[in-house]
């Protein structure tokens, strides 16, 4: 078939990006032709031929930002202007899609989370007028959504909240959805009667992932890290929901000096750097200074050079290095990262996040040290310690935790899984 998706940036490093990438390899390999409507392309990830770049669609496009300042951070007392803009704006990427659709001849849509989350409303709008009047089949890939995002998406104007209960997620008859987790799994089918397919986020395990290799070997000694001294890694953001307080506490806690801690993310999305201070802080009152490393000038989502001609790593050079990787989330969607220190051969020690890790991973049976409630005990700091001095249990835990996550988070799993999704 010949498959067209709609998404508001790709080729970039943002989940959405990245999980559509692989549901494009996967529905390549499958045997159908995929189409791209986009409003910001940061890199070509099918021929651009197959590429239709729509400004409009970005989440950075004046369209965009003016309506969410309006339905969300600075509203005026009257919407009505905004309301005219929205029509106005939707109909005109309803039109787009339209023309698109013809033009390339497709058969079905993909929406990736533009379908889920209202941070772009003319797009998930004119997606649903696009659908209503051409009655095209349709797949939504449901990200997030806005009740995940307390008050983020919250508007004085009665409209605006109707325009997102009515629209994200789209409910029209036919609609084909596909969630990451079996909580949203469960509440569409309480809150909307759709019965929706549980797809979760996956990796390629046929591939060679984090290996060691010339351009990385110095890596550790370029952070500070000295041959005898063990490295674990906090692979994420600097975000609040990501617990890293947490594994700053191990750090504190563990006897062996020699243990550091490599945190990759940059705060960039911290808002006011509120928490990134807090870390510091922290870092600074245990004393832990030569043994907290914040990464983030030195290791990006690729490979690259920095200006002064120095290295820059990439998250698979961090992740071949790491002895371990601490993952004391609160909350997540899924569970990328995760996964991809599964798919790494790393040990890992996971917060029991509410409410999707026990039910859509936990319970999967991978060996882990696991508190619950960002609770670190004295258990799980012993747990912890005597694993990252033994490495033959690393390799036991990683081999075991390895061969699970490719029954359950592959590729393999991911075409199964679209195959039904894509058959109509």
């Amino acid at each position: 078939m010949n498959i067209g998706i709609i998404i508001g940036r790709i080729g970039d490093v943002d989940g959405v990006a990245l999980e559509t990438e692989k549901w494009i390899h996967v529905l390549k390999n499958m045997g159908h032709k995929i189409f791209l409507l986009s409003g910001r392309f940061k890199e070509h990830v099918i021929p651009e031929e197959q590429e239709t770049l729509f400004r409009p669609l970005s989440f950075f496009s004046p369209e965009c930002e003016w309506e969410q300042n309006r339905a969300f951070f600075y509203p005026n007392e009257d919407p009505g202007e905004l309301m005219a803009h929205l029509e106005e704006t939707s109909d005109r990427i309803a039109l787009k899609i339209f023309k698109w659709i013809l033009k390339n001849q497709i058969q079905v849509l993909l929406s990736e989370n533009a379908s889920a989350l209202p941070c772009h409303l003319s797009m998930g709008l004119g997606i649903k007028k696009a659908v209503e009047n051409t009655g095209i089949k349709i797949v939504t890939h449901d990200h997030d959504f806005h009740w995940e995002r307390g008050d983020r998406y919250s508007s004085p104007h009665e409209e605006i909240t109707k325009l997102i209960n009515e629209t994200f997620p789209l409910q029209l008859p036919d609609v084909r959805h596909a969630v990451i987790n079996t909580y949203n799994q469960n509440l569409f089918k309480d809150k909307f009667g759709i019965n929706p397919t549980l797809v979760p986020n996956v990796m390629d395990f046929n591939k060679p992932y984090a290996e060691k290799d010339d351009y990385n070997k110095t890596m550790l000694a370029e952070l500070g890290i000295k041959d005898d001294e063990i490295a674990l890694s906090q692979i994420t953001r600097i975000v609040k929901r990501k617990g890293i307080e947490t594994a700053l506490e191990l750090i504190h806690r563990l006897d062996d000096k020699k243990v550091k801690l490599v945190i990759t993310g940059s705060a960039a999305d911290d808002e006011r750097k509120g928490y990134y201070k807090e870390l510091l802080d922290y870092t600074r009152e245990k004393g832990l200074e030569d043994r907290v490393i914040f990464a983030y000038k030195k290791i990006l989502s690729q490979r690259d050079t920095a200006y002064n001609g120095s290295r820059i790593y990439s998250l698979e050079d961090a992740y071949a290095h790491t002895t371990a990787c601490t993952y004391f989330s609160t909350y997540e969607g899924f569970g990328n990262a995760f996964v991809e220190c599964i798919l790494a051969k790393k040990p890992i020690f996971v917060n029991n996040y509410i409410p999707v890790y026990w039910p859509d991973i936990g319970s999967k049976g991978f060996k882990t040290v696991q508190i619950d409630d960002s609770n670190l005990t004295d258990q799980a700091v012993t747990d912890i310690d005597k694993i990252i001095h033994d490495e033959k249990a690393q390799k036991e835990i990683a081999d075991f935790n390895f061969e699970l996550g490719k029954k359950h988070f592959s590729y393999e799993v991911l075409s199964d899984l679209l195959e039904e999704l894509f058959t109509f």
